[in-house]
């Protein structure tokens, strides 16, 4: 099984990743964005569009090492991705679905002010413009299409992660 955490920068996505896989025993992390980095180290470098996700190789790169690793495996994959084109996502989750790899798909949300804080406010990675630009794209996706194809967890007030292992496990 995969278990997709969805949701802009900020939105607890990593942190969650990684206390769900702690709960769950048979699970692995795979972060998606790797796929992307090793394109980006491709020489001469592909045509930048500014996010790699653009590229037409991630999407089936992603699911191709995501079949593999869980051919290899077994368990469950929990990917912290953040993914706000439909069109990406319907490519990733059909994908998915031809090597009939169950998905449970989480959209890991927070209210905008709360989310802007966040971002602002990092200690570690400190305030980041390339965050803050994508908080009005997930807003529009959240409105348009993501919501309707996720299990939305409130990451606002509270730690999702405990919840989401519950969820999923069921």
């Amino acid at each position: 099984m995969i278990v997709w955490l969805n949701g802009t920068h900020c939105a607890g996505k990593t942190t969650t990743s990684a206390l769900v896989q702690q709960l769950m025993p048979d699970s692995r992390v795979f972060d998606a964005e790797k796929v992307g980095e090793t394109l980006m180290d491709i020489t001469p470098g592909l045509p930048w569009t500014g996010n790699f996700q653009q590229w037409p190789p991630w999407r089936p790169l992603v699911v191709e090492t995501a079949r593999h690793v869980l051919d290899y495996t077994g368990g469950t994959l929990v990917i912290p991705m953040t993914v706000l084109v439909e069109q990406y996502w319907r490519e990733i989750s059909t994908g998915l679905a031809q090597h009939a790899i169950p998905l449970r798909h989480f959209v890991l949300h927070a209210d905008q002010d709360t989310l802007r804080g966040r971002i602002e406010g990092d200690t570690v990675l400190g305030p980041s413009p390339f965050r803050l630009k994508y908080l009005e794209p997930y807003a529009e996706a959240a409105r348009t299409w993501l919501h309707g194809e996720a299990e939305v967890v409130d990451t606002t007030h509270l730690t999702p992660a405990q919840q989401l292992a519950e969820a999923v496990k069921s």
